[in-house]
């Protein structure tokens, strides 16, 4: 068991001290003020969990959740606030940036702001909403004004009453007939807070008459991923469908069949390194803890854990994936002396290229280990994965690291086959 982070610790205080668990199961809720949370913690950092991961173990255990219900008060239950995305695999559909702007980079989105930015001027917005006369209107931090509404509750339904909470909104655009509201995510996850979208959608459904469109915008490693979602009950939280979903990215070159070709022949293969060998099935979250370690130079893992949808055991897997392809390295801080993970000057070097060359340097980082290279070649020649029991094969034939018994090695053959999927995912068609 992963040790316990500040905010379970302060959590658990504030369980026996407000015997928030008794008052949940008399009563079906409990109300706290940010007064009582900050006698422990600082209630910023306690109220905000963006996905069902970061929720305290008090909250996960008794399947629980909070949300606010005005400037400083807020309602612990055991509501429904967490939708998974769809994993449904949908094209890319390229686009133009305009070549005349200096002071906005495609290449280097590092806010979420920037990458709303880059989404409009590109005019992706104005795709994926069809409103060709677009307009941003309304963004930042502002007053809920006060509103009702129905939850999905461990009892059934359950009222809730909001009076004046603090709603953000990352950006809003109107076109003719339709009011797009966006909350954007630089990093991968695999859900996110209803509330995000549905405070935003209540207030302004209830100002305007044009359609409110709540618009989810996750922007990662060169790809613009766009979800719209509809309530169909305006006054229940979790009535919400989602209504349609593309993907966007700039283009700037080409990778194809051939370039995976080159890739593999002139790729060295390196010693293996002297490390446990990874568990981590998703290259596109090895990419995004890269580029968050781009962002911000230095995270320690408690960080990671706690601002991104990583759980502490998928933050150590995924920073020992970086390792090993030698992108990342774990050490001190020299200011604050913390341990954490900042990116190696190979690292750096990989998002130092336009989008395409940056991932022919991912795909060759990953080829440049014999189990990968042989695997890739293996598809390459019969057109499809190998199975589990090749690929285990190649494994044991490549001097691994510290890999034992048959059920690690076929555990571990599972990153092989994610990781080369990726690489064949990024030919275009």
């Amino acid at each position: 068991m992963s040790s316990k982070s500040k905010n379970d610790i302060a959590w658990e205080k504030i369980f026996e001290k407000y015997k928030i668990t008794n008052r949940v199961l008399e009563d079906g809720h409990a109300i706290i003020s940010s007064t009582h949370i900050n006698e422990f913690r600082e209630a910023r950092l306690m109220t905000k969990f963006d996905h069902k991961s970061q929720l305290p173990r008090l909250f996960a255990d008794n399947n629980l959740s909070i949300l606010p219900t005005s400037r400083g008060g807020y309602i612990i239950g055991s509501f429904e606030t967490f939708c998974d995305f769809n994993t449904d695999d949908i094209e890319v559909t390229p686009i133009e940036f305009p070549t005349f702007l200096e002071s906005l980079d495609y290449r280097d989105i590092t806010s979420e702001a920037t990458a709303i930015n880059c989404a409009f001027v590109s005019k992706i917005l104005h795709d994926f909403t069809e409103e060709g006369n677009l307009l941003p209107t309304v963004s930042g931090r502002m007053s809920s004004s006060s509103f009702g509404f129905d939850i999905n509750s461990s009892k059934g339904l359950f009222k809730v009453n909001v009076g004046n909470s603090q709603v953000e909104i990352d950006g809003g655009y109107e076109g003719d007939s339709s009011l797009s509201l966006i909350e954007a995510k630089n990093y991968i996850s695999d859900d996110f807070l209803v509330r995000q979208l549905y405070y935003p959608y209540k207030l302004w459904s209830g100002k305007i008459q044009k359609q409110v469109r709540p618009i989810f915008l996750t922007y990662t490693n060169g790809i613009f991923h766009l979800r719209e979602y509809a309530f169909g009950n305006v006054n229940h939280y979790n009535s919400l469908v989602l209504v349609k979903h593309k993907k966007y990215a700039v283009q700037d070159g080409a990778f194809n069949i051939e370039t995976i070709q080159e890739v593999l022949d002139k790729t060295k293969t390196v010693k293996e390194p002297e490390i446990p060998f990874p568990q981590a099935d998703n290259f596109e979250r090895v990419i995004n803890l890269c580029e968050l370690l781009k962002q911000k130079e230095f995270i320690t893992k408690e960080e990671i854990t706690q601002n991104y949808d990583f759980d502490a055991r998928q933050t150590d897997y995924y920073s020992n994936a970086g390792k090993y392809l030698g992108l990342l390295e774990t050490g001190r801080d020299p200011l604050s002396g913390q341990i954490g993970c900042f990116l190696t000057n190979k690292g750096r070097q990989v998002f130092n290229t336009n989008l395409i060359d940056r991932q022919k340097e991912f795909a060759k980082v990953i080829i440049s280990h014999s189990a990968f290279k042989q695997t890739l070649k293996l598809y390459l020649e019969n057109g499809e994965m190998p199975s589990k029991n090749e690929i285990v094969e190649v494994m044991k034939h490549s001097k691994l690291h510290k890999v034992g018994s048959d059920t690690t090695y076929f555990r571990r053959a599972s990153t092989i086959s994610g990781w080369i999927n990726w690489i064949m995912n990024q030919i275009e068609e």
